[in-house]
């Protein structure tokens, strides 16, 4: 089945009771039993409910995956890889990594005695050279958030496979359109469902998909036990917004390309960050593991100071400055202040997020008009 046809009918089947061909919002947090030891295989929504179920399987067919998890966000998703863990156990991660996460990691569970490696992933040499004998996850984001870098997943994933640890790949930027990480060698597949999922900036909501059997049941044991688990109504809401998912990134994808392309030449731009560039240190990486380059980037002003940064985002009209992305309109963002702010200055500087990058989320608007708003603001800088 074409990925069109899967986010149309994957995981969907009329009401068997009505006909209704929309999945219902069961808005119920218990069920009726029909005695002690019989039941229909729902005791209490926090365990499972029938909208939810719907939309995981629905989101486990887009990933090729076997099974699928939602949480109530993409934190709380990653909550979950991270509670696999014991304590004594360590990590290696990107130091190119969402602001989110790296707190998670460094003041969360640091403190429970697991260890957080930041290092370089865009050279695999970097990997072999932090595994140890503790080393049991392996937490890969590609493309990277803010400055877009590509990390080879297969490349990773065998290195990580020969030493028995665990891959877990946030594939939120790229969504499963672009990108399926479980067919690279990952283990696991992180999104902040909240994106480009759901599309349309009205839900908080993660998932997972894994194949391994094992696994699934202890994701959905920390799911069920912990209590991080969506709602029907906001089940019900990606569920629509995934019909329209393939529609959507073909558009953000030829928007993005666009607007690169547009800030590229501009003589008040400095430098742009995207992979579709030839020139990109990851574009053949990334032309590899993904079927096209997706509508995030982020860009320098050639005056690179924050005052100039910040007058250009003051200065847009149809770009609205707010966290998240992958929406159908535009954002900006500043990461320094807004999705970065928990990292520490030096931390942000040396890994190259400097005060004034800026990040857009491109939308599905009119080309023309999107270029115009960016030309009007690139005026007053």
């Amino acid at each position: 089945m074409k990925f069109g046809t899967k986010a149309v009918h994957a995981g969907v089947e009329p009401d068997p009771s009505t006909g209704a061909i929309m999945t219902p919002i069961y808005q119920t947090s218990t069920y009726v039993q029909e005695s002690p030891a019989k039941h229909k295989g729902y005791a209490y929504a926090r365990g499972a409910n029938p909208t939810r179920n719907a939309l995981q399987k629905s989101i486990a067919a887009l990933e090729n995956g076997k099974f699928g998890i939602c949480f109530s966000s993409g934190m709380g998703a990653t909550d979950a890889v991270v509670k696999l863990l014991n304590p004594g156990d360590e990590v290696i991660t990107s130091n190119d990594l969402y602001g989110g996460s790296y707190r998670m990691f460094k003041k969360v569970f640091e403190k429970f005695g697991i260890k957080f490696h930041f290092i370089d992933l865009t050279n695999t040499e970097n990997l072999s050279a932090c595994i140890n004998k503790n080393t049991k996850l392996l937490w890969l984001e590609t493309p990277s958030n803010p400055l877009m870098r590509i990390i080879d997943i297969e490349a990773c994933s065998s290195i990580a496979k020969k030493n028995k640890i665990l891959v877990a790949v946030d594939n939120t930027f790229a969504s499963p359109y672009l990108q399926n990480p479980l067919a690279l060698g990952a283990d696991i597949v992180m999104h902040s469902v909240t994106k480009y999922l759901s599309g349309h900036s009205d839900v908080i909501m993660g998932a997972l998909v894994v194949n391994d059997e094992k696994l699934y049941q202890d994701l959905a044991f920390i799911a069920n036990s912990c209590g991080a688990v969506p709602g029907p109504q906001d089940s019900f809401l990606v569920l629509r917004g995934i019909k329209t998912l393939h529609l959507r990134m073909e558009r953000h994808c030829f928007n993005g390309k666009k607007i690169a392309t547009y800030l590229q030449v501009h003589p008040k731009v400095g430098k742009v960050f995207w992979p579709g560039f030839s020139d990109h240190p990851g574009h053949a990486i990334a032309k590899k593991q993904m079927s096209d380059f997706g509508g995030m980037l982020s860009f320098t002003l050639k005056d690179d100071s924050l005052e100039n940064a910040t007058k250009f985002m003051e200065s847009v009209q149809l770009f609205s400055l707010a966290e998240s992305l992958g929406g159908v309109e535009s954002l900006i963002n500043h990461p320094a202040s807004m999705t970065h702010a928990s990292i520490p200055k030096e931390e942000r500087i040396k890994n190259g997020l400097s005060d004034s990058l800026i990040r857009l989320s491109i939308g599905v608007e009119d080309i023309e008009d999107l270029i115009e708003d960016l030309e009007q603001a690139l005026k007053l800088v």
